[in-house]
């Protein structure tokens, strides 16, 4: 698979996760892949996990691509400076970084939640995210046809609404997202450059098998107590989604919006690994929302 040979890829925050799975298969389809972030063999992050940078970068050599670890912490603005000096040009930006899950604090009101971790979410998820646009950008600009893209939780309709149960600062640093597509793609016009904002559905990420107390090969056994994680999706298929959006050279149909993995899955015709088709978002506003039964019927 050699859709995007010769593309120049950057994932920020590819450690794990959603980002992991698009660096490696944004590899796989023949970019060489820069992929950052601030867990390495040398130490760990606040996230405080095992996966490191270099692992992502083994995982996309083994699918038959090229990388290059690099650590960066993405709100520190001379290690991005230092970051955009080492690249010449980049035709895509993924922008993947978060790692403020343990500062969550769900369902406490603003004036209960820890201001301090309540503001480092933002950091995490707006001021990072800004900072990486400021210092990278002028790298994608250089020649048309770059492509930017900003992860998130959530499409712009979900999120158009509160989020019940999370938090305020969290609710802010994920809708955040969707406004930074809206501007991005304003800004990037000019120079024939697409930027989208993009979620996955119900994740079956590295952190969340751990937290269900299962792994990829028997996942089915946490739908027993959490039914409707019967709608979720590897990470592998985020990646594979976002392969077929950065190789449609009409992409830029989708600039300024949020998109999701289910709904770019049935425009590109993506499966998951296992042959299904998950609309995770779709499915959490008919079924689990709408207090319905479990039933991925017509959602996979």
């Amino acid at each position: 698979m050699d859709t995007l040979s010769g593309k120049v890829a950057l994932v920020a925050g590819g450690t794990r996760g959603a980002s992991r799975a698009i660096a490696v298969e944004l590899g796989r389809a023949g970019a060489f892949v820069y992929v950052t972030g601030r867990t390495t063999r040398a130490g760990r992050s606040e996230v405080d996990r095992p996966e490191t940078i270099e692992e992502t970068a083994e995982l996309i050599e083994r699918a038959g691509g090229q990388a290059e670890a690099i650590r960066v912490d993405h709100l520190v603005p001379e290690e991005v400076e230092a970051l955009a000096k080492r690249i010449d040009h980049l035709d895509i930006l993924i922008d993947g970084l978060w790692g403020g899950d343990k500062h969550l604090g769900w369902a406490k009101p603003v004036w209960e939640h820890d201001l301090d971790a309540g503001l480092r979410m933002i950091r995490l998820g707006i001021d990072a995210h800004l900072i990486t646009s400021h210092f990278l950008l002028p790298r994608l600009i250089d020649r048309p046809g770059g492509l930017v893209v900003e992860l998130t939780d959530g499409t712009a309709e979900y999120n158009a609404k509160y989020r019940e149960g999370t938090s305020l600062p969290f609710y802010v640093a994920k809708a955040s997202a969707h406004l930074l597509a809206i501007g991005q793609a304003a800004e990037l016009a000019a120079f024939g450059a697409t930027a989208v904002a993009f979620t996955p559905g119900y994740l079956r990420s590295e952190a969340m098998l751990e937290h269900y107390g299962v792994t990829e090969a028997n996942w089915r056994d946490a739908c027993e107590r959490v039914p409707h994680f019967a709608i979720s999706e590897t990470p592998t298929f985020c990646g594979r989604t976002v392969v077929a959006l950065a190789a449609d050279p009409a992409r830029d149909r989708w600039s300024g919006q949020t998109v999701s993995s289910g709904q770019l899955a049935k425009e590109y015709k993506v499966d998951d690994v296992d042959g299904s088709r998950p609309d995770a978002w779709r499915y959490m506003r008919e079924v689990a929302h709408a207090g319905k039964a479990a039933d991925t019927t017509g959602y996979r």
